[in-house]
């Protein structure tokens, strides 16, 4: 990693357009639509009256990688470590947009632990230049430590309440939905579908990706605390803490204290936290 110019790098503007089928097909991938005779749910994935989920967000991103390709980054020792998401307006069904990206921070946690890099990214109405929504990525490097930066970070620990939770919420995870996710989103990762390239680096079988997971998580709180109404959400926090896998049951504990929910995920046979310190925000 090359410091400071990585806090120098940017990608963009680029043009991403989607339609109806899109955000459907998206929405079905993290599990909507399970209960059609449910209104809310219907217009989840119907494109009558169609609401958009508002993590839909994360999968209008520059997708070629251009930001994180100039980094001179050691992907091989990278993980997914922070997901955020700021919603400024809701999506509409269909549009273009322009996404832009840059890093905005690095944290330099020394040679034996590594380095976090934040990467923001702005989704604006490619017509109007309204901001639509601010996705931060954080990525953990752990090859890329010690070059004498600054062990700060730009986003302090969401404290979970220590009460009991006010709500639960469990969904079971169908055993095909990474299939439908990767179709979804267009991914060509094996990791998600292959039981071979699974096994390869240690895994009994394919996971699930995280963002599809923090998708249902995204729905357990829009359920739990939004009357099923996306449009009420407006950040959606996490950080990753163990994979989760398909065919498992996820449990979303939630804590509400005025307009920010706390929560944490579990996958429920194994007992092992999916999701810490989950913060959203929502609209009375």
């Amino acid at each position: 990693m090359k410091y400071p110019e990585i806090l120098s790098l940017t990608s963009g503007p680029t043009e991403i357009s989607w339609t109806k089928q899109d955000a459907i097909i998206y929405a079905l991938g993290i599990g909507a639509g399970l209960d059609v005779l449910d209104e809310d749910e219907l217009r989840l994935v119907y494109e009558k009256d169609l609401r958009v989920l508002p993590t839909f967000a994360t999968t209008l991103l520059d997708p070629s990688g251009d930001l994180f390709g100039r980094a001179e980054i050691d992907f091989r020792k990278v993980v997914h470590s922070e997901q955020r998401l700021v919603v400024h307006e809701p999506l509409p069904p269909s549009g273009k947009v322009k996404s832009t990206s840059r890093v905005l921070a690095v944290s330099d946690k020394g040679a034996e632990k590594g380095a976090v890099v934040y990467a923001e990214h702005t989704i604006a109405d490619a017509a109007s230049g309204a901001v639509f929504a601010t996705v931060i990525l954080t990525l953990y490097c752990r090859g890329d430590g010690g070059f004498g930066g600054p062990n700060e970070d730009p986003f302090p620990v969401h404290a979970i309440p220590t009460r009991a939770p006010d709500k639960e919420r469990r969904q079971h995870v169908p055993n095909n939905q990474a299939a439908l996710y990767r179709y979804a989103i267009k991914d060509t990762n094996p990791l998600h579908i292959d039981p071979a390239v699974a096994r390869a680096v240690g895994f009994e079988q394919p996971l699930l990706h995280g963002l599809c997971t923090y998708g249902f998580a995204a729905r357990a709180i829009m359920a739990d605390w939004c009357g099923n109404n996306p449009e009420r959400i407006k950040s959606f926090d996490v950080r990753f803490a163990a994979p989760f896998f398909p065919g498992e049951t996820l449990v979303t504990k939630s804590w509400k204290d005025g307009s920010v929910i706390s929560f944490e995920c579990e996958a429920a046979d194994r007992g092992a936290t999916i999701f810490r310190d989950g913060r959203c925000e929502i609209s009375e």
